[in-house]
């Protein structure tokens, strides 16, 4: 079933976008170049605020993906207010959209807090992605963030060596069990010291597409 919470997908293409493409392969397609032409700009923006709000995470959905999506920047609460997402046949696996912020600021919460952060980055990055706060544009917009605040804490993730199907595993398991340290096992062999801003950027553009569209539920 195609995604289509605006109900104009025949007149408007997928989700909007700003080329009117209803082939999904063409769509992500643009959501790669801008992600690759915006990181270093996202990462900037992002490293003159500390500690990150939720308004920050909005703003790095915006710099990346506003190319694409006129919508970019706005949450869930806001552009599909009724709209529950699923994935997998779960649809408590995210936040319902009146939760979006409230889910993200807890994510925060641990995420700014550098001893948490070094401790726990599987189960901040899982708390990130349970609020899966837009339409599209989640996981780079979310990884992004991660980064910034891992560095923060004194490390990075050598995402370039990770599976991604192991990845996506530990991480679906993480949200359904949050807390039992899921990600943070997977994760542990891939930790590596902090890195500069272009090393953080080169390091988020090795990301391939985190996952397939969701469903409505």
């Amino acid at each position: 079933m195609t995604f289509d919470v605006f109900g104009d997908f025949e007149t408007r293409g997928y989700l909007r976008n700003v080329a009117g493409l209803k082939d999904l392969a063409q769509v992500k397609l643009l959501e790669h170049r801008a992600f690759m032409m915006r990181v270093d700009k996202a990462l900037a923006a992002l490293s003159r605020r500390k500690p990150l709000t939720y308004p920050d995470i909005l703003r790095t959905h915006a710099i990346l993906f506003g190319s694409v999506y006129p919508w970019a920047g706005r949450d869930r609460l806001e552009t599909a207010p009724h709209t529950n997402i699923s994935r997998g046949g779960f649809d408590r696996m995210f936040a319902f959209p009146q939760d979006v912020r409230r889910a993200l600021e807890y994510a925060l919460r641990q995420g700014n807090d550098p001893a948490f952060m070094r401790a726990k980055p599987g189960e901040v990055l899982g708390s990130l992605a349970h609020a899966h706060p837009f339409l599209d544009g989640n996981g780079r917009t979310l990884m992004t963030v991660h980064t910034v605040l891992a560095n923060r804490a004194g490390l990075a993730i050598a995402w370039q060596e990770t599976d991604k199907t192991a990845f996506l595993s530990a991480l679906t398991r993480e949200i359904h069990l949050p807390g039992d340290g899921i990600l943070d096992a997977y994760l542990a062999p891939f930790i590596r010291p902090p890195m500069p801003p272009r090393e953080q950027a080169e390091g988020l553009r090795v990301l391939r597409t985190l996952g397939s569209a969701p469903a409505l539920g």
